[in-house]
């Protein structure tokens, strides 16, 4: 039987949020780093909203705020209208934020968390891996130290960087492979070592201790971030399909571990919720100078090792970054060589075409779809929002295509065929099943009765029922008899209706 999480903070929720947090401060400012935005946005993303989202989350463990993909997402949304960094930029990241957060609400009050489900497994293995060589591949200009102009785009500013050694720094790169190495070495510890805080204070001691020359953080505001809806309401036409695309696909990607939990631990679990937590969390950040947030898988997998036993662990958490921006400034010597660390070592596991060759090897159809949509999101970066809809649109051919043809496989009993139907008779794959039927029957004249078994049909609509009773009526002028057997409960009304039964 299914539990309810606790509803009540307790002493386990405090220390798994505070474990939480320390992770959090420097992975939001990286990830800011990554959707184009200084990194005190990161800071501002990961406080109110955190709060907000706790009071409407399903899960006990779903741990919200920056992320990798949503960042990724966000800077192909605003590159094409405003330069990374700016002022302007970051008005438009708040809009954005906005949008997704209003989209999210609507489907969680509208109970529309299946639109999650639209997108196939086939589909979101290549986007993903293509997704995640593409966060990689933004970060490597600042690994090794170097600046790349933003114009050229995310694969040719990392091939940009990597051609180009006398820009390199060997600090950065050695920052960078340090924070890399610190992270993995902690992870394989044990869960709970905190990699990502340890790593970020061993750069930000190296940068002090050394006077380190190379590209820092730079200037942190002291304090809370004001609330403001001072935004750019005249792009929001440009902001609607990518808020849209946002809303869902960073949705499915942070909360399909909570849904994983919840049936490992026996707990509901209500997507509606999430959206609603989700979205009330972009509204906030939307306001307080923030970016559009998500569910986090590497945060939500701490958060349970650390003993969350209510969704209240991420208000901790939300309340502990609050406590820390008066002090932010501390981390204005942070190498940004370090921020690029985080986000690659985050990343580079994701990365994963073996998923794709593992598809094409099982569904070649499948395959098809995964790689498309692995190449289109490389192609069409940083517009993935494009890619990803290539994507769907994909899937839902395949779909269709399947469909359209019903499987049939007949066998000789004497001068009987037997025939089995399996899939969905519709008024697409109707005509279809007539078709192959009455040419097999066309390449064998003697026989003279035909039975089909209609258990493996999984539905059968008003224009399949008609076919049918067409199909019975064109046997009889060709002197064959037809007989129909094993019909689904739920088909046998319409059968009837149209006088087959």
């Amino acid at each position: 039987m299914k539990s309810t999480p606790p509803s009540r903070l307790s002493g386990s929720d405090v220390i798994a949020g505070l474990s939480v947090a320390l992770v959090l401060i420097p992975q939001s400012m990286a990830y800011a780093e990554l959707a184009g935005l200084p990194p005190h946005h990161g800071l501002y993303a990961a406080g109110f909203p955190l709060i907000a989202a706790a009071f409407l989350a399903s899960s006990p463990y779903l741990q919200t705020g920056p992320v990798a993909l949503t960042g990724l997402l966000t800077l192909g949304a605003l590159l094409p209208l405003a330069p990374s960094g700016t002022a302007e930029y970051a008005k438009l990241a708040a809009l954005l934020a906005l949008v997704v957060g209003v989209a999210r609400l609507l489907i969680g009050m509208l109970k529309a968390g299946w639109v999650v489900y639209l997108m196939s497994h086939s589909m979101m293995t290549g986007f993903l891996s293509a997704a995640a060589i593409l966060i990689v591949s933004s970060q490597i200009p600042g690994a090794l130290g170097g600046v790349a102009p933003l114009q050229l785009g995310v694969l040719p500013r990392a091939w940009h960087g990597l051609t180009h050694p006398e820009s390199w720094e060997i600090a950065s790169i050695a920052l960078t492979f340090i924070t890399i190495g610190t992270i993995v070495i902690a992870a394989r510890i044990h869960p709970l070592v905190p990699g990502v805080l340890i790593a970020s204070l061993m750069g930000l001691g190296f940068s002090l201790v050394t006077g380190y020359t190379g590209s820092t953080v730079g200037e942190i505001p002291s304090g809370f971030s004001t609330l403001s809806i001072d935004l750019p309401w005249d792009m929001l036409p440009a902001l609607i399909f990518p808020g849209l695309v946002i809303s869902v696909i960073g949705f499915a990607e942070g909360v399909s571990i909570s849904r994983v939990l919840a049936s490992e631990d026996r707990q509901h679990w209500d997507a509606d919720r999430e959206f609603l937590s989700k979205g009330m969390a972009n509204v906030v950040a939307a306001v307080t100078g923030g970016l559009p947030v998500g569910g986090s898988l590497s945060r939500t997998s701490l958060n349970r090792l650390a003993g969350a036993q209510s969704r209240w662990s991420g208000l901790v958490t939300g309340i502990a970054v609050m406590v820390f921006l008066p002090i932010a400034p501390m981390l204005s010597a942070l190498p940004r060589a370090v921020l690029s660390g985080i986000v690659i070592a985050a990343i580079w596991k994701l990365v994963r075409p073996q998923d794709i060759i593992h598809i094409a090897k099982t569904s070649v159809p499948q395959g098809m779809v995964a790689f498309v949509t692995f190449l289109g999101t490389l192609v069409m970066a940083p517009h993935i929002d494009r890619a990803i809809l290539l994507g769907v649109a994909m899937s839902a051919a395949v779909h269709l295509w399947r469909e359209l043809t019903p499987t049939v496989v007949s066998s000789r009993e004497g001068d009987q065929l037997i025939v089995d139907l399996s899939g969905v008779l519709w008024f697409g794959s109707a005509a279809a099943l007539e078709n192959q039927l009455f040419e097999q029957l066309a390449d064998e004249p003697d026989v003279n009765k035909v039975v089909l078994r209609c258990s493996g049909l999984g539905r059968i609509d008003f224009s399949g029922a008609n076919v049918l009773h067409e199909m019975v009526d064109h046997a009889e002028r060709a002197n064959i008899e037809l007989t129909i057997e094993d019909v689904p409960d739920h088909a046998l009304r319409l059968l009837s209706a149209v006088g087959l039964l």
